[in-house]
This record gives structure tokens, C-alpha cells and sequence, in this order.
């Protein structure tokens, strides 16, 4: 982990940064609550309002963040959740057995490699189609470093002109404290093993289209590869 997140100091000016935006009038003028319910609002209510704005309300904190990631290398394993209130909507907990890694991705696209010697198909493209959205990739790449764990959930930290970059909650699945947990314990049980290679996390259903059902959803279970099989075997 970074020098920068693991000091102290850097903790400290973050939060008092945060906690100095919020009790400004300008920032609850924005965010268009009244200062009698904003103020009953719990702690994770007011970091979820900074990050539905995080160019406005955390610019220079971000653009300083962004300068050690380019730094870094692509998947990294950091000590807390960069966005406390998405992890601990995924199920994150500040316990043994958990991990967050950050992974970052470039944007624009799959692209082969431009091969200009030989004859090529009238049908070769340079980019692919993947069919796998950024955060499912990112998904593939964490649990592919860490094999002993379990994608639980991920989420968008940031973008800039290059890379996306994502974190992603990990569970390992063997250790003591998982297996009793009674909110994880499920991830332990042999038919969740490889499920981010399945895609059978949220990013992986959302990217085969499985979020809904009905009417314009009648090819995509169980998936489109099973369903264009069916009758011809």
C-alpha cells in the first residue's frame, strides 16, 4: 500500500476534509437536503452524498489519489475500502478472512494486436468483442492473483483519461472467522467455488443480461450459448 493512504496524516486530513464539506452551507445547498434532516443523517448517509458528486466535493483528494495509482501496479492490495458505504452495502466487514484489492484496467476497448505481414480475413476485426463489461474483468484479474478467495462484490473508485479503476471485495472462503460468519458463511459451500469465472457475481449477471426478466429477456437463460444448443442436439 502507498505511502500516502497509510499515513496517519493522510487519514486525518481526509476526514476532516469530508466532515468540513458537509457542515458547510454551500455543500447542503447542492445536495438539496434541509439542515434538520441532514443533520440525522448517520455517517455513511454523508459519504454517500460526497461520492454522488466526487469531481465537486473531493477534486484535489481525488487527483492526488489518482497520481499514486498511475504509479502503482495494476492490482493492489489495500488495508480499508477507499468508499466505506458502497463495501458495507456489498457485505464488506472489518474482519480476518476479508480483502480489498484495487485493480485497475485501461479504457477504450479490446484490441488485437496490429499484425501487418501475411494474408488476413476479409472478416478480421481489430477489436473485440468481449461481451464483459470493465468491473467484471477487473473481477477476473483480482481473484486470478488471489486464488484462495471469492469475489464477494466490486465497485468504481475513479476514472481519468487512461484507466478505469475498481475495488474488489474479496472472502477467503477457508478461514475461521468466514465460516462462521452468518452473513458469509454461504461463500464457503462448494457450488460458489470459481463463481467470478462463472459469472455469477452482480457485475457478472448485470454484463450476460440476467438483471431482468420477461419481455425482451426470453434467450438470455440459462445463458445465450445454452439457449441457441437447445433442440439442435
Amino acid at each position: 500500500m502507498e505511502s500516502l493512504e497509510g499515513s496517519e496524516s493522510f487519514l486525518f486530513f481526509h476526514f476532516r476534509k469530508i466532515f468540513k464539506t458537509i457542515n458547510s452551507l454551500k455543500f447542503r445547498r447542492n445536495v438539496g437536503l434541509k439542515s434538520r434532516i441532514f443533520d440525522k443523517m448517520g455517517y455513511l448517509k454523508y459519504v454517500q452524498e460526497l461520492w454522488k458528486k466526487p469531481k465537486a466535493n473531493l477534486k484535489e483528494l481525488l487527483r492526488e489519489r489518482l497520481i499514486e495509482w498511475r504509479k502503482s501496479n495494476a492490482v493492489v492490495r489495500i488495508e480499508k475500502p477507499t468508499r466505506i458505504d458502497r463495501a458495507r452495502s456489498l457485505g464488506y466487514k472489518a474482519k480476518q478472512g476479508i480483502v480489498i484489492v484495487r485493480v485497475r484496467v485501461i479504457r477504450g476497448g479490446r484490441k488485437r494486436p496490429l499484425i501487418k505481414k501475411g494474408r488476413r480475413s476479409k472478416h478480421r476485426r481489430r477489436r473485440k468483442v468481449v461481451g464483459k463489461s470493465y468491473q467484471w474483468i477487473c473481477e477476473e484479474r483480482a481473484n486470478k492473483k488471489f486464488v484462495n478467495c471469492e469475489v464477494l462484490g466490486s465497485y468504481q473508485v475513479a476514472k481519468d483519461g487512461k484507466y478505469y479503476y475498481y475495488e474488489i471485495i474479496l472472502v477467503d472462503k477457508n478461514h475461521p472467522s468466514i465460516k462462521k460468519d452468518k452473513d458469509l458463511k454461504w461463500i464457503s459451500e462448494s457450488q460458489h467455488t470459481g463463481r467470478v469465472h462463472r459469472g455469477l457475481t452482480s457485475a457478472g449477471r448485470k454484463s450476460r443480461g440476467l438483471r431482468g426478466k420477461g419481455t425482451g429477456y426470453e434467450k438470455n437463460r440459462p445463458s445465450l450459448a445454452a439457449h441457441g444448443k437447445r433442440g439442435k442436439s
